[in-house]
């Protein structure tokens, strides 16, 4: 049976290299690019398309920090399809970062270079703001938004006859210290991108719990240090143009700088070939490379508290009433 695989931010970077080696992988599934812009999504639509002539590539307007955009998409996506074999969870934001240039030098020149650019812990900030629904941009776009689409389509997600997978694209900037589940949006805090990558790993590991029995396997990926729009956006173009060399000197000795889309979808990649009875709930499966530019995925046990996994996933669950209230919209 053809297989039916979502992909949401899809029009470039990490997410658009999985289009590409989904299509490689089986040239016969039917892709579905969900993208806020879709004009640059119809440019990578026509990409994958020069390059896989008979492929089914659908598109799909979906903007995931819009609550009303979310549940119109679901609908359509309903409509479309009579099953979801993967949805990917690749789309997020990190609004205007601020990088510590002392702290950034400093460590540039020490021995903790390689987990400072893995991990960013202690580097960057952001400054978040309230979107149209009265949520934090990037809690609502990283996290709640994919968290309602799912609720949105379990009725092809969780059927009897086959099992889903839930995929989430999430870093290695997923820091416990930077989420607290009295403030799961993180409205008081300066890193609503680490706060929000982290409660993603635990939604991830709340979902296997409660899906599970009913055929949906949830799993969470980093992709590594990869050069991307959201990377790029971090520093001046200048500072890249001294700092590449530099990295791909330092991934002769470390196997996170991963640096491509390509590359940083791997592990993206090796889940598709995976049955989900054989995986880890508690691993974060890392895109890896080494030194010779050899692609490989390795799991990472995550440092998750099953009692804050379940309080987040029940609070979410209260927000998701509150926004259907307010839209009017029911499973």
């Amino acid at each position: 049976m053809q297989r039916v695989v979502i992909v949401t931010g899809a029009n470039s970077g990490i997410g658009l290299a999985l289009c590409e080696r989904l299509l490689m992988e089986d040239s016969q599934l039917r892709l579905c690019l969900a993208c806020r812009n879709m004009q640059r999504a119809e440019a990578a639509r026509s990409a994958l398309l020069t390059s896989h002539t008979n492929a089914q590539v659908d598109l799909l307007h979906l903007d995931v920090g819009s609550v009303q955009s979310v549940l119109t998409a679901a609908q359509e996506v309903k409509a479309r399809y009579s099953r979801i074999d993967f949805l990917y969870l690749n789309a997020g934001i990190m609004p205007n970062p601020q990088v510590n240039v002392k702290a950034f030098f400093k460590g540039l020149f020490s021995r903790n270079v390689i987990n400072m650019f893995a991990t960013a812990e202690g580097l960057l900030t952001q400054q978040d703001r309230i979107n149209s629904d009265g949520l934090q941009e990037v809690f609502a776009t990283n996290l709640f938004g994919h968290f309602l689409l799912i609720r949105e389509l379990e009725p092809l997600l969780c059927q009897a006859s086959q099992t889903s997978r839930v995929i989430w694209t999430s870093s290695s900037n997923a820091q416990r210290s930077a989420f607290s589940i009295e403030d799961m949006q993180h409205r008081n805090g300066t890193e609503p991108y680490s706060s929000s990558k982290y409660a993603s790993d635990m939604l991830s590991l709340a979902l296997n719990r409660h899906k599970n029995k009913q055929g949906l396997f949830s799993s969470v990926i980093c992709p590594g240090l990869v050069m991307t729009n959201l990377t790029y956006g971090i520093l001046p173009s200048f500072f890249w143009t001294l700092i590449i060399p530099i990295m791909f000197l330092i991934r002769i000795f470390t196997n996170t700088f991963t640096l491509t889309p390509y590359n940083g979808a791997e592990a993206l990649h090796w889940l598709f070939l995976q049955k989900p009875e054989s995986l880890d709930p508690r691993a974060k499966y890392h895109s890896l490379t080494s030194g010779l530019g050899k692609n490989y995925t390795q799991p990472r046990q995550m440092d998750i508290d099953d009692n804050i996994s379940e309080i987040l996933y029940s609070k979410l669950l209260q927000l998701e009433s509150t926004v259907r209230g307010k839209t009017g919209f029911c499973l």
